[in-house]
């Protein structure tokens, strides 16, 4: 598929056409530089490289056999990842050498190894003397959480350590805040033991997740996208979609969506697709701010869908104490909806523009890609089933990754290909598996701060008590007030830490004014991730203007319009949550067929077309419908389905009074 890409844009007429390897390199570049990572080579690089196998090789061991109590797998799951952290993220760019490690760097990845291996060999002791901890405990307790903080700001950024802190001392100077807030004072050795020696700070649920599930799910994703499984979704979303209106745009949002599945960053999945789909929107005649657009959109809509969602959702399984797999029931709906409307929005936008499809020719035939690629299928089969029957998420990912590596090992000797490239493309997949979860372990550990000091303090029932008296107890008035919270820490915070924090302050009192657990959650994760794609800080968005070479602002714009429907979604299956598969089988195929029409009105009416370019009345009564048809009750659905007929119908007469036009013109 790279290689017929590379000949079709090399053959583009655009001015904007160039070589896929130039867009590549380019598309590495601002990878990179998301990324703030350093590149080892020689044998430092060597050994991290065998550092990395060695964490997923153990990963895997603990996900069959569970040697360890939790503490332990947590320590040891930190060890590797903090290691990881000091070795290739660097204390500060402008000061030290790219790819060089300082004294400083060693020094912080040899006291974190020791104390994750002190807790480790003496875990059991340190836990039975909870509560009169000795002076070596609260030492080496106040290092871990210095240590863990950062790590977090090397790998996530400034922020989410910025606000551990913020927590931290909040909960050292509770008696001196305002009576609304206040709380009794907690002693550094207090604090700093119970978040770094127990299961309920550091290493509390978040840790326990990534070591329990996210890594893994990581590492499968790894190894799909190294054995060719990406390469296998593109070709199959092409060879659908490729020949019809728009095809390439439509094509990269069903790949991206596909890919993002197995990704897990937004940012990655935009340049990572990106880099040959929106030069091919861009030759087919989208404008580049919208080519991108469509990429940074698409991208996103893989942390929210099933069957593998992003690594926020296996928090949000342990929080509610439910299985994973009903999460992803949940989600089923919403994520389609999300993924519908945005494919809507890039077929008006190209009945707009009068675009047509790709050739035939210059697709790839979906027999030949199935024949290639069908096992990629297999492995993810294996996962679904895994689930659908209640084994627990770090099961089934571990057979998930067994059956992949087994069914490219076959295919190999299928294909008598040398069996050194496929053992190399295997050893490749384990070291960007582990190294891909450093960012999500260490945003996980200072989210475990944040937990840690909402839980000594009591701020989560505060907080919760106050949402409720500052919205009046009024839902439609508490949903906007976490909307903006959720968008707003979202900017500068991943979406998992941003979860944990929204979730652990404002789901209870979502709760308590009657929101079903699961739909208060994926409210908060919705919004989560809608920030990757919500200027002034949308980075997906950004990622994407620099592989189109697009004035970033207009690119996040774009990417804002074509994600918009995940704005409103929440919204719905908050007021019905028949959406989340809640109640009898009737109401949930009603809700879900009313929905289906109300996301086509919005998108229909954001990119101001349907079945030609829309007058503004037709705009203005597309949004009601819309919104008619999102409120749940049958006066609104009737109302508005009346309204959808009346739009259609006067699109379809202008339609064909523009068509007779244009042939007497022509004769």
């Amino acid at each position: 598929m790279i290689e017929r890409e590379k000949t079709i844009i090399l053959e583009g007429k655009t001015p904007e056409a160039e070589s896929l390897d130039e867009t590549a390199r380019r598309a590495q570049e601002i990878l990179e530089r998301f990324e703030r990572k350093r590149s080892f080579t020689g044998l430092p690089g060597l050994v991290i490289s065998i550092i990395a196998v060695l964490s997923s090789i153990y990963h895997l061991y603990y996900a069959y056999w569970h040697p360890f109590f939790a503490l332990d797998h947590r320590a040891f799951h930190w060890l590797f990842m903090s290691c990881f952290a000091f070795a290739l993220y660097p204390f500060s760019k402008k000061r030290s050498p790219w790819n060089r490690m300082t004294v400083i760097d060693g020094a912080l990845l040899i006291v974190t190894a020791a104390i994750c291996l002190w807790i480790f060999i003496y875990s059991t002791p340190i836990l039975n003397r909870s509560g009169s901890y000795q002076p070596i405990d609260v030492i080496l307790g106040t290092a871990m959480v210095l240590l863990v903080l950062e790590a977090s700001r090397r790998t996530t950024g400034i922020a989410v350590p910025l606000i551990a802190v913020i927590f931290i001392c909040y909960t050292i100077f509770g008696p001196y805040l305002p009576d609304i807030i206040a709380h009794k004072a907690y002693s550094i050795k207090r604090i700093s033991t119970y978040l770094s020696l127990s299961t309920d700070g550091i290493f509390g649920v978040p840790m326990g997740v990534s070591a329990n599930f996210i890594l893994l799910f990581i590492l499968y994703g790894a190894l799909l996208r190294k054995t060719g499984a990406g390469e296998f979704f593109t070709d199959i979303a092409f060879a659908l979609t490729g020949w019809s209106r728009g095809g390439p745009a439509k094509a990269a949002v069903v790949s991206s969506t596909f890919f993002g599945m197995i990704s897990g960053s937004s940012v990655a999945n935009t340049v990572t697709t990106g880099s040959f789909t929106i030069p091919l929107m861009k030759r087919t005649g989208y404008p580049p701010h919208f080519a991108a657009g469509v990429e940074a959109s698409a991208s996103t809509m893989g942390q929210i869908m099933p069957p593998i969602m992003g690594a926020a959702a296996f928090i949000m399984a342990e929080f509610l104490s439910i299985p994973y797999f009903k999460v992803c029931v949940a989600a089923a709906i919403p994520a389609l909806l999300a993924f519908f409307a945005t494919f809507m929005q890039v077929h008006f936008r190209a009945v707009s523009l009068g675009l047509s499809g790709m050739s035939r020719q210059e697709l790839p035939k979906i027999g030949e890609a199935f024949k290639k690629g069908w096992h990629h299928i297999f492995s993810i089969f294996i996962l679904i089933y895994f689930l659908m029957n209640n084994f627990s998420p770090e099961r089934a990912v571990f057979w998930a990754i067994f059956a992949t590596i087994v069914s490219s090992f076959a295919m190999a000797v299928v294909r008598k290909e040398p069996l050194k490239i496929f053992g190399k493309t295997v050893l490749d997949g384990l070291i960007e598996g582990s190294l891909g979860a450093v960012e999500v372990a260490a945003a996980c550990g200072a989210a475990g701060i944040i937990i840690g000091c909402i839980t000594m303090s009591g701020l989560g029932i505060m907080f919760s008590s106050f949402i409720v008296d500052a919205s009046m107890g009024k839902l439609y008035l508490a949903l906007p007030f976490t909307m903006v919270a959720c968008i707003f820490l979202g900017m500068g915070v991943p979406t998992t830490a941003q979860y944990v924090i929204i979730s652990s302050l404002v789901a209870p009192a979502l709760t308590q004014m009657g929101v079903v657990p699961i739909a208060a959650h994926l409210f908060i994760l919705y919004f989560g991730t809608r920030a990757d794609i919500t200027p002034p800080v949308a980075l997906a968005a950004y990622a994407g203007a620099g592989i189109a070479r697009s004035d970033p602002w207009k690119t996040g714009i774009s990417a804002f319009q074509l994600g918009i429907a995940g704005f409103i979604i929440p919204f719905m299956f908050v007021y019905a949550p028949s959406l989340l598969f809640i109640g009898e089988p009737w109401r949930i195929i009603l809700t879900f067929i009313t929905a289906v029409f109300g996301v086509v009105c919005l998108a229909a009416a954001v990119q101001r077309c349907m079945l030609v370019k829309a007058a503004w009345y037709e705009i203005i009564l597309l949004y009601v419908t819309a919104f008619l048809m999102i409120k749940p009750g049958w006066k609104t659905d009737l109302t508005g389905f009346v309204l959808f007929i009346l739009v259609v119908g006067l699109q379809w007469m202008r339609k064909n009074r523009q068509t007779t036009h244009d042939a007497g013109a022509a004769a």
